[in-house]
């Protein structure tokens, strides 16, 4: 989905001290990813029980519902409109936000900036597909083709953002911290 292959990479500069500003950015971007990837592995294990008989798709929607962003809040509505909400409004803080900062700061880095917004689309997409699908599991009660087509779009979404959230890592938290940005 991802092609690690072709992706740029900004400059590395380890041995640039980072300051404690600098640090506090860098550890806020890596409690957001963690958070992100917490939650996924949540959704997913929900989908896998439905897939395996274990619960059926309402309670597999209950638990996504009972997320820990759902708990926040305290929304109605489907997958979508809580874990996407929380993905997209990242992506947009650090399209709008970060990434022109980081740009600023480093040119070097508008390659890597760049390619990290089209991952963003490609990420969006794929939200929004497995949405469409646990809504569709839920409404009309879809069989096991459907359920097996839905842990294929949630574990290809696995494998995109956590490529995406370690490239974004690699790339720009040495950037954030010496530059000091907060996140």
């Amino acid at each position: 989905m991802l092609d690690e292959a072709t992706r740029p990479r900004g400059p590395q500069r380890p041995d640039e001290p980072v300051p404690p500003a600098g640090r506090h950015g860098q550890r806020t971007l890596l409690a957001i990813h963690g958070h992100l990837r917490a939650e996924l592995d949540r959704v997913i294990g929900a989908v896998e029980a439905v897939a395996a008989g274990e619960i059926d798709a309402g309670a597999a929607r209950a638990v996504v519902h009972d997320s820990t962003m759902a708990r926040n809040y305290r929304m109605t509505g489907s997958f979508c409109a809580q874990y996407c909400r929380f993905v997209e409004g990242h992506h947009s803080i650090e399209d709008a936000y970060l990434f022109p900062s980081l740009e600023v700061g480093d040119p070097a880095l508008a390659p890597v900036l760049r390619r990290l917004s089209e991952e963003h689309v490609v990420i969006h997409d794929v939200l929004v597909r497995i949405d469409e699908l646990l809504v569709g599991v839920v409404r009309d009660g879809s069989g096991a083709g459907a359920l097996a087509e839905q842990v294929r779009a949630l574990r290809a979404l696995r494998t995109a953002l956590t490529s995406h959230l370690d490239y974004e890592e690699e790339e720009l938290l040495g950037p954030i911290g010496h530059l000091q940005l907060l996140v």
